[in-house]
């Protein structure tokens, strides 16, 4: 019998033409309106550069308006708008996948193209994912480190498992959150929550449903948010007992993405001489985004090319350029 190998049931140029299966296009966080992807952020992950600067325009300013007066010797000097940029690290990532391990389930006929996008698709969504949870979590740290948790509202106890209503989500909770960004609280969309802290939320009967307008799903909302459900939110013990959750609110624009084209963004690689002479073949994935949080730059220098989950999640390599009000986020730690 003969073997089949990647490159007899993969086609590269088809594989890229085929249309995504799981695609961080169909992720909730994309879906809700938390990220933005537009054709400038396309067009700098594209362009050469391991940074990209992200223009936009600096407010108008509080200062005291002009008075009139019929007097000639009184010459206004008119104000001007003004740009501004924030600096972000491109992200380089790819991930390869050797004939050994999926050539025997990948015999799948004339859907193995299919087959393949499909799980290919699902493994850079989550780690698309993962990236905006660690970024949240860095500028939680540096919110932390730097503003004197100016965006955070934390009611948790140490004591975890004595926690009362008062220290888990709620609707006081909640709306003292969206509170801690004065009068733009209403800008908010969307809540990222754990799933523990979810089942609280149902249990104080405060998840509404709405359909979606596919008329197929039906999205969970509190106080008129959209509900994201994710295990990886952040979770800690508590000093003593239980645990603290972290849930973190999010504005319409939260996160800006865009995707570049590699040079080459798929290829099957053949090693002759691997397998003793056998011939082993990989599938190569490779991907460029820009993710970065509205309001902040990147500073200090990765340890590689891109910076990694761990080092996204740290307050080290976040700067906040500006002000509280203008970041659209906002983050509530309870006991559930």
């Amino acid at each position: 019998m003969a073997n089949v190998l990647l490159s007899d049931i993969i086609d590269v140029t088809v594989f890229q033409d085929l249309p995504a299966v799981n695609t961080t296009e169909k992720t909730a966080f994309l879906d809700s309106g938390i990220v933005t992807r537009n054709a400038l952020l396309d067009s700098l992950a594209t362009a050469a550069g391991k940074v990209a600067e992200l223009p936009f325009w600096t407010d108008l300013g509080d200062d005291e308006v002009n008075y009139s007066t019929d007097a000639t010797s009184d010459v206004a000097v008119p104000k001007k708008a003004a740009q501004s940029e924030h600096l972000t690290r491109k992200i380089f990532l790819n991930q390869g996948w050797s004939a050994a391990d999926l050539a025997s389930e990948l015999v799948m006929g004339a859907k193995a193209m299919d087959h393949i996008r499909g799980r290919v698709d699902a493994y850079f969504s989550r780690q698309w994912q993962r990236k905006l949870i660690a970024a949240t979590n860095g500028i939680i740290a540096d919110n932390v480190a730097n503003h004197a948790s100016d965006m955070i509202n934390d009611v948790a106890i140490e004591d975890g498992t004595a926690a009362t209503a008062a220290n888990k989500i709620g609707v006081d909770s909640f709306v003292d959150t969206l509170g801690t960004a004065g009068d733009m609280m209403g800008d908010f969309v969307a809540i990222a929550v754990h799933s523990a802290v979810y089942r609280q939320m149902i249990k104080n009967n405060d998840i509404d449903f709405v359909q979606d307008s596919t008329q197929t799903l039906q999205i969970p909302t509190f106080m008129g948010k959209r509900v994201i459900v994710d295990d990886s939110m952040p979770v800690v013990a508590g000093g003593t007992s239980g645990f603290k959750y972290t849930s973190v609110v999010f504005g319409a624009g939260a996160f800006g993405y865009g995707e570049g084209t590699p040079m080459v963004p798929v290829e099957v690689e053949r090693e002759a001489a691997q397998g003793n002479g056998a011939g082993i073949e990989t599938l190569w994935v490779r991907k460029t985004w820009i993710l970065h949080p509205a309001g902040y730059s990147h500073v200090g220098t990765p340890s590689g090319v891109s910076y990694t989950n761990t080092e996204l999640a740290t307050a080290a390599v976040w700067t906040r350029d500006l002000s509280r009000k203008n970041i659209p986020m906002a983050i509530l730690v309870t006991n559930g």
